[in-house]
């Protein structure tokens, strides 16, 4: 695990964030969500000794790091973000993710699962994705730091596992979900308390939706990683998926490498993690094609929660996020 706050040449536009709104009578569907979360992220830094929010430069992450900005204006973020950099990230992701450490002055704490593969902890998969193995490193980072409320982007909608998740997700000292003893959240009041060696999730984004995240990555102006947008790009036909010619993605025996503009719905490791066919350049046009889509971005792209009906809830029960 290390911790840096350099970045490459590829750089990042950051916004001021804007005031929440206040005082002008009843909120509409995204500002009601965007105080909810803000809500949320200022209990767990007031109730929390070290928080933590987890950035990859996912859409999702993006949206919540923005969301604290907002929360915590006109102090800056006065916590750490990290990342469990699995070794096949997508390189246009982490030129983003460090071009916004750097502008916003950030910590950036990253936990390599190639580390972890070279020294023996953990072994390569047969199927070659490394999604299942971020969980060890994501763990022991948690424990190295004493983060005890660790932010996440996580959405109800992503996942019928994601779908059983409280905003504020206790953890044991192992880092295990049980999902069968989670607390109640009547009234918008979230259980922070933890016991020593314990931690809780906190996933502020819970009750947004994949088209909620890009209503309001254009109404606030947001620029994601260019991933996020079509463009041109060597792929094969992969599972049903559209899957990018890289290093770590080959084409196979029998695999036609064609040209496609695609773009991508999420942006996790490489070598489980699709593109869909689009031409929606802008946030806008992204957000009209969201909404016209009957299939969620983990469901269309993700072969790693393919595996099986349980796949995401296995993962929680031994500490992914």
């Amino acid at each position: 695990m290390s911790t840096t706050t350099t970045s490459s040449e590829t750089a990042a536009p950051v916004r001021q964030p804007s005031a929440p709104p206040t005082g002008r009578g009843r909120l509409d569907h995204l500002e009601a969500l965007e105080a909810e979360a803000i809500l949320v992220i200022r209990e767990v830094v007031a109730e929390c000794r070290r928080p933590v929010l987890l950035f990859s430069g996912g859409k999702d992450s993006v949206v919540l790091l923005h969301l604290a900005r907002k929360a915590l204006w006109p102090a800056p973020v006065p916590f750490p973000v990290l990342h469990v950099d699995t070794g096949h990230n997508f390189p246009e992701v982490l030129d983003y993710r460090d071009a916004v450490v750097r502008e916003l002055g950030l910590r950036l704490v990253v936990a390599r699962v190639q580390d972890y593969i070279d020294d023996g902890r953990l072994r390569e998969r047969a199927d070659g994705t490394r999604n299942p193995l971020q969980t060890l490193p994501l763990l022991d980072a948690i424990a190295d730091g004493g983060f005890d409320g660790v932010f996440g982007g996580g959405r109800r909608d992503e996942d019928r596992a994601r779908a059983k998740e409280r905003v504020v997700s206790l953890r044991d000292e192992f880092g295990q979900w049980d999902p069968r003893n989670q607390r109640p959240e009547l009234w918008n009041l979230f259980n922070t308390r933890h016991r020593p060696g314990e931690h809780v999730r906190v996933f502020p984004l819970s009750n947004w939706t994949e088209l909620d995240v890009w209503r309001y990555v254009e109404r606030e102006d947001i620029r994601l990683p260019s991933l996020y947008y079509a463009h041109e790009r060597e792929v094969v036909s992969r599972d049903g998926m559209w899957v990018a010619v890289s290093p770590v993605t080959v084409p196979r025996d029998g695999e036609e490498v064609v040209t496609r503009t695609v773009r991508y719905r999420t942006v996790g490791d490489m070598s489980c993690t699709g593109a869909v066919l689009s031409r929606a350049a802008t946030n806008h046009e992204v957000a009209v094609e969201v909404a016209a889509s009957t299939v969620t971005e983990r469901g269309a792209t993700r072969a790693d929660d393919r595996l099986s009906e349980a796949a995401m809830e296995d993962r929680k029960k031994e500490g992914y996020f």
